[in-house]
């Protein structure tokens, strides 16, 4: 096992002059599920290849443990990758697929078998040793591809999208796996997606990347409830924050482009002081908003356009003059498209972040930075 740190590591492409990573500084400890996440093109996949070795950085260093691996070729670096297609041998079986990096090191027969069978049970795949990875469904060949990895016993895991071409279902049961694995084994994991969802339910820290930029590093929670960042805030999320370009004036948060007319006296004190005239944006959660019938109490006033039961919650879409917001309600709770409401925020839930940089006002906390 071993800590990995990245300081300012730059990667920047020739052709078109493209800068693909830009000045990261990140450490990932000893036995962490670090996640990578980020839309496409954020830069998180080339992050994660230049760890292996698989892309030449422009700038900076990497370490793994104690060494200095910048010039290292992938093969020197003790990690091991599960690539999201799962690069098996089509003309071995299982057994000779999971054992196949052992046997290119020549360890020993009876060393092999063991591990194998370790890896197999942890893995619950004894059945299918025998079995070719073409007549295997994915959540079974994902699982060998775990297994090639896992039997090195390297320091580090790399995993860029291995879940992405799994069903829905399967995705979730492998979310659970993988965890579970991680904790089981203690190893050092850096695993690359776009899923919320994923970087959410698995991880001990996120790190959100925004066209080469990371924007924010922290536990899920804290990336949740106190981002770094307008981009973080917007990215993290279902439904999406909602945001509003405003201004302070006459002790009242205006919208810029609408009628949108919010006091002061709603918003956390730490904000009220840092509020100015300069442009802000305005954001709340969905589920930080809540409705009562009626227009004579709350924050705001306004009226239900669309309403949307998902079973275990209801979301609605609610007209404030010519703004809507996302209200995320009970199920219990039920609202009719012209239904006049009222609105109450959670005031130590409303965030503001600068408009023009996207960083928030807020103090940041649980070890966010940016």
């Amino acid at each position: 096992m071993a800590q990995v740190t990245l300081n300012k590591v730059i990667k920047r492409y020739p052709v078109g002059d493209v800068l693909a990573v830009d000045h990261l500084d990140l450490q990932i400890a000893d036995g962490e599920f670090l996640v990578l996440l980020g839309p496409s093109g954020c830069g998180k996949t080339t992050t994660l290849r230049m760890i292996a070795g698989l892309e030449d950085i422009t700038g900076g260093d990497i370490h793994i443990g104690e060494r200095r691996v910048n010039d290292l070729p992938p093969g020197d670096r003790d990690i091991a990758f599960v690539f999201q297609f799962y690069a098996l041998y089509p003309h071995l079986n299982v057994r000779d697929n999971i054992t196949f990096p052992l046997r290119a090191q020549q360890t020993p027969k009876e060393e092999v078998e063991k591990r194998l069978q370790q890896v197999a049970k942890q893995l619950r795949i004894e059945h299918i040793l025998n079995k070719r990875p073409g007549r295997l469904p994915g959540g079974e060949q994902q699982r060998v591809a775990l297994g090639r990895a896992i039997i090195r016993r390297p320091q580090v895991f790399l995993m860029d999208e291995p879940l992405t071409n799994l069903d829905a279902a399967l995705r979730a049961d492998m979310r659970v796996e993988l965890k579970h694995l991680q904790q089981e084994l203690g190893t050092t994991m850096v695993y690359v997606t776009h899923d919320q969802t994923e970087a959410m339910s698995m991880s001990h820290r996120i790190a959100v990347m925004h066209v080469g930029v990371l924007q924010q590093v922290a536990t899920p929670l804290d990336i949740y409830n106190y981002p770094a960042t307008l981009f973080v805030g917007t990215f993290i999320g279902s439904p999406p924050m909602n945001t509003l370009k405003c201004k302070v004036q006459q002790n009242k948060l205006i919208g810029i482009d609408t009628a949108f007319q919010l006091p002061l006296s709603t918003l956390p004190a730490e904000l009220i002081a840092k509020a100015s005239t300069q442009t802000l944006v305005f954001g709340v959660r969905s589920e930080n908003i809540h409705l009562q019938p009626g227009v004579n109490a709350g924050d705001l006033q306004g009226g239900i356009l669309v309403r949307e039961p998902l079973g275990d919650e209801t979301l609605y879409q609610v007209q404030i003059d010519d703004y809507l917001l996302t209200v995320k309600t009970p199920p219990q709770q039920v609202f009719y498209p012209g239904d006049a409401v009222s609105l109450t925020f959670d005031r130590d839930r409303i965030h503001l972040f600068d408009a023009e940089s996207g960083r928030s006002l807020r103090v940041t906390q649980g070890g966010a930075h940016v």
